[in-house]
């Protein structure tokens, strides 16, 4: 038996924040990142739809970075003073998952981080408060997922808290969120849209549902991610829109290597999560392409690249992401975005064991030993193809 789950209700395009004015409720915990959404007057437009509801609002803010348990458990204790009956993170992936997080330890605070981070064991959600997800970015997909990434701050360590109660109750995707998106935000952003689609497409929990979505989630993001890198504002609509689809197929396919490696490695070099993804995915689809070959073809032929065979088409999709990655500013090794060798090396063993032990490398298509965690590190430092193969 499979399962697919998404939020109950997903409100998009033009004027989709007006679906605010009908939510049922007291009160309503707003959970934002940076100044942006503050300075742009899209946090007062989302309070006046919820005040024309006759709801309270209280804001915490700040979320601008990779959330850590310490912040969440703080947000918690914060929520509970206040007691809300709904909470919104409205933000980009480190917004939205610290609201799914602080959600979580509001309603269980005696619930121990360890426990959290135990893939799909968390307990019964919706007993205090629902959930809504509003996205400032076109990218994480946090709004349609059951996932929250937290970071143990302890050991710098990310942590995926995943269960299908973190799935939001509703999700609004209104393209005015992302309107005055700055270009490298909209290139990383981007590529980890870009990222689930194609670790969704080879991951074992893959289904006719997410297969589909995954699909046609690349072909829509080729076809927009540039322009709307480049400031096309109609390519940047399709961009917020299909990033939720991706987000769709990840949440209920899972992911794989490039997630894993990104999770135990972004932290240590402060490498933002989709940029990280980005240097990652051609060196992963190098080692996966052994057992998988043919699904990175089809995904080839589906963005109309060139080759005949099923090695012609994978070997196009790897260099069709490094030039992709080149178009869009960013680096396409370790070592060109700046991390330093000797800081690399100190950190490679402890980074590839953390690696083998996130949740998404249990779903990559191929099996994946230490030796060879340390091989796809090594393969994107230093630009070599993936040392391990066959």
């Amino acid at each position: 038996m499979s399962r697919f789950t998404i939020p109950r209700d997903i409100y998009f395009e033009d004027n989709a924040l007006e679906v605010l004015r009908t939510f049922e409720g007291k009160k309503a915990t707003l959970v934002i990142g940076g100044g942006s959404v503050k300075k742009n007057g899209n946090l007062a437009r989302i309070q006046e739809h919820l005040a024309a509801a006759d709801i309270e609002t209280e804001v915490l803010e700040g979320y601008n970075t990779e959330p850590t348990a310490k912040m969440v458990k703080e947000g918690a204790e914060e929520m509970r003073s206040f007691a809300p009956d709904w909470i919104i993170g409205i933000g980009g992936g480190s917004a939205m998952d610290a609201a799914k997080a602080m959600w979580l330890f509001y309603e269980h605070p005696e619930l121990s981080f360890e426990d959290a981070t135990k893939p799909f064991e968390l307990p019964r959600l919706r007993q205090k408060a629902k959930f809504a997800g509003i996205p400032t970015t076109s990218g994480s997909g946090s709004e349609v997922s059951n996932l929250s990434v937290v970071a143990d701050e302890k050991t710098n360590v990310k942590y995926p808290l995943a269960d299908f109660g973190l799935t939001p109750d509703i999700a609004i995707i209104d393209p005015v969120m992302v309107e005055d998106l700055p270009k490298h935000i909209a290139a990383y952003t981007g590529m980890d849209a870009f990222t689930h689609t194609i670790e969704s497409y080879v991951a074992k929990p893959r289904t006719l549902y997410t297969n589909i979505l995954a699909l046609g989630g690349a072909e829509v993001i080729k076809d927009n991610l540039k322009a709307s890198y480049n400031g096309d504002h109609e390519a940047g609509k399709q961009m917020h829109s299909i990033q939720a689809m991706a987000g769709m197929a990840f949440a209920n396919a899972v992911l794989g290597n490039v997630h894993s490696l990104a999770h135990k490695s972004g932290p240590t070099f402060d490498i933002p999560h989709g940029y990280a993804n980005a240097i990652y995915l051609p060196y992963v689809i190098e080692f996966n392409r052994a057992v998988v070959e043919d699904r990175y073809a089809e995904i080839a032929r589906r963005l109309h690249l060139k080759g005949q065979t099923d090695k012609e088409l994978t070997d196009s999709l790897v260099e069709y992401i490094f030039e992709l990655n080149k178009d869009l500013g960013l680096a396409v090794t370790l070592e060109e975005f700046g991390v330093p060798e000797k800081d690399f090396e100190e950190h490679l063993d402890t980074m590839a064991q953390n690696a083998l032990s996130d949740p998404c490398t249990g779903t990559n298509p191929r099996e994946t030993s230490f030796e060879q965690m340390k091989d796809l590190f090594k393969a994107s430092y230093y630009g070599k193809e993936a040392l391990v193969k066959g």
